[in-house]
């Protein structure tokens, strides 16, 4: 039987109440209804004080847990597309991608393309815009560019003959990227020459740079965040391991000589992150902690011969390799995977998993007035998930449409409707 909720601009104007549910709201678990209308979350009381009027279609949640949507800031590709290669097919590529993750609960995410021939970004960037998501896929926020501007000593899965150093400066990388108006955040090495002023450069046109792919000691990440840089790309893979006389990248959690914390994205696929390192970095900072899949081309598909840029990658079990090395290449965890790792690793609870997923990343990428949150005046992006054993997605909303339900989801009813539209989706 379909589900008779919200479907989009058909229900302009139309009030919805969501009831007997559990809100992930001002970082604790509340019972109380969640209320949506024209794609945003709203403030009851003036409904009833001055508008007085009820709601159009109230629905019944049956005890579901409702969280913001999920949003991934690194995701190389998935269900079989690379967004660095896939060129020919990059519309394709997007469209499968951005549909497949609304099942993971992810309803925002930035593409990311890994280092490559400037060629290739030249074509890649103009094409990828931000998008408003919708049933057709999850937001596009603006892409991540990881590379080339990273050390070839901690390079992981980027090829070495296209990484990149500045020599002139913010010149260089708009000579190499072209287009900067559709990107969101840079990964650079900090302790390349020059990587002060680009750092500088960058976020005065509203870009996040984060520090990563890098052989830097705690100084150049000091000097990096002293400039504007604000994230550090999946801690303790691809930078120097931390040491008690100089914890490189590592240190920038504690440290005192930084004008503002930062972020931190980690990979919680159980490959890339050791669940003791996992607690280590939520015990040190918790309110930097951002999930990220770094998701590749098998993300949804499991083993075989896939691609990840330039490289051919194999994947056996749950890891992901460069073709013939030990070497990790991305993984092919999802995002409610990596959420479900997380607090089983490393002991959190249900909010504070689920937080590093929303919250966070929403602060990290300065979005926080608008996603991360059911707070009211919010996008009306949420998911609802049974927390009745390990966490599960039931329903994906964007903009207050439901966009995915799982099929083994009870129907989401309406128990009171004051309008006869019919209002469905299949």
């Amino acid at each position: 039987m379909p589900s008779m909720v919200p479907t989009g601009r058909k229900d302009a104007g139309k009030t919805f109440q969501f009831i007997n549910c559990r809100l992930i709201r001002g970082g604790k678990i509340v019972k109380d209804d969640l209320w949506v209308r024209d794609a945003k979350i709203i403030n009851p009381e003036p409904v009833f004080f001055d508008e007085k009027i009820r709601a159009n279609v109230v629905i019944d949640c049956n005890d579901a847990l409702i969280c913001p949507g999920f949003i991934d800031v690194q995701i190389n590709g998935g269900f079989g597309y690379d967004f660095s290669s896939d060129i020919a097919n990059l519309q394709e590529a997007m469209s499968v991608v951005a549909k497949g993750i609304l099942a993971t609960g992810v309803t925002s995410f930035c593409p990311t393309i890994v280092t490559s021939p400037a060629s290739v970004y030249h074509q890649i960037l103009p094409r990828i815009e931000r998008t408003s998501g919708g049933p057709e896929g999850a937001s596009i926020l603006g892409l991540h560019l990881e590379g080339p501007f990273i050390s070839p000593e901690k390079k992981g899965a980027h090829p070495l003959q296209f990484i990149r150093g500045f020599e002139n400066g913010l010149k260089t990388v708009e000579e190499v990227y072209g287009r900067l108006d559709n990107v969101a955040m840079v990964t650079i090495a900090p302790e390349l020459p020059g990587a002060t002023d680009v750092i500088d450069g960058l976020v005065s046109r509203g870009i996040v740079v984060s520090a990563g792919h890098s052989s830097g000691n705690l100084d150049s990440g000091e000097a990096a965040v002293n400039c504007g840089a604000s994230f550090i790309t999946h801690l303790f893979n691809a930078m120097l391991p931390f040491h008690h006389r100089d914890p490189g990248l590592v240190g920038l959690l504690t440290s005192r000589h930084i004008k503002h914390p930062v972020h931190y994205g980690i990979i919680a696929d159980g490959m890339h992150t050791h669940p003791a390192a996992l607690r280590i970095a939520h015990r040190t900072h918790p309110k930097g902690l951002v999930l990220v899949t770094d998701a590749m081309a098998a993300m949804g598909l499991g083993e075989g011969e896939h691609t990840l840029g330039q490289f051919q990658v194999t994947v056996q079990g749950k890891r992901a390799l460069l073709q013939g090395t030990e070497t990790l290449a991305g993984s092919i965890v999802t995002m409610d995977e990596c959420i479900r790792h997380f607090i089983h690793d490393a002991g959190v609870s249900i909010v504070e998993g689920i937080e590093a997923a929303t919250l966070h990343p929403a602060q990290a990428m300065g979005i926080k007035h608008l996603k991360g949150t059911l707070d009211f005046g919010t996008d009306a992006d949420f998911v609802f998930l049974c927390d009745k054993g390990p966490l599960k997605v039931l329903h994906t909303f964007i903009a207050g449409e439901c966009v995915y339900s799982a099929n083994d989801a009870h129907s989401l009813k309406p128990v009171h409707r004051n309008f006869s539209e019919e209002v469905m989706i299949k």
